[in-house]
């Protein structure tokens, strides 16, 4: 069973047994090596013990269990988007480049979309995280709770736009026939031109305008 007390505010290890030979931050390191290796399903204790050379009942004089291990993975990783960039132009520019931010990292680390949206403690650098955005946001007239879901709006989008396929994927649309999908046919018979920006900035600068520009 999981501790009530989060991670992060217990002891670095237990009192108890013969002194640890590892600290959490190399546990924790070992364990995201392996996910971003072999995915998350392929983190236990028992196999970063093993990368480790140790014993899975040695980690727990440093963890209570897996799901304090994929919090300690997830605020590690969040600690990657700071340094925050430099204020520049709007507060929609700066979500923006924010947001560019957490797109990077979660290509780095593909496993983290599988475990943003699970129920955990929030950790010191997802708190600074939700701390910077809303300095950011600090401008618009929108309130608190409006503010808290664009948020959580713009990391949903950064996560369905981490697991777009590569740009050589199969094409879904080939070999279409014309008699069954007439308008589709004729839609990618004449594209038109490329929109001047990619479509996760033109998506988040919209959803963000729409969710708190002149909001009150």
């Amino acid at each position: 069973m999981t501790d009530a007390q989060p991670i992060w505010t217990r002891p670095e290890r237990g009192s108890r047994g013969p002194t640890p030979g590892h600290s959490r931050d190399e546990i924790v390191a070992a364990a995201i090596a392996l996910a971003d290796a072999e995915g998350l399903p392929a983190v236990s204790m028992r196999a970063v013990a093993t990368a480790l050379g140790t014993t899975a009942g040695s980690l727990y004089r440093y963890l209570s269990s897996r799901d304090d291990l994929l919090d300690l993975m997830t605020d590690h990783a969040v600690a990657e988007l700071q340094p925050y960039p430099e204020p520049a132009g709007s507060w929609v520019d700066q979500m923006l480049q924010l947001a560019a931010g957490q797109l990077e990292l979660h290509r780095r680390h593909r496993w983290l979309a599988d475990v943003v949206q699970r129920p955990s403690a929030v950790g010191p650098a997802a708190l600074a995280w939700f701390d910077h955005c809303l300095g950011v946001l600090e401008p618009t007239l929108a309130p608190t709770a409006a503010k808290f879901e664009a948020i959580a709006v713009v990391t949903g989008t950064v996560v369905l736009f981490s697991r777009n396929p590569p740009a050589n994927a199969r094409n879904p649309f080939a070999n279409l026939d014309p008699a069954t999908y007439p308008h589709l046919t004729t839609a990618l018979a004449t594209p038109g031109n490329p929109p001047r920006s990619d479509l996760f900035e033109r998506a988040l600068r919209s959803l963000l305008t729409g969710l708190l520009d002149n909001k009150n």
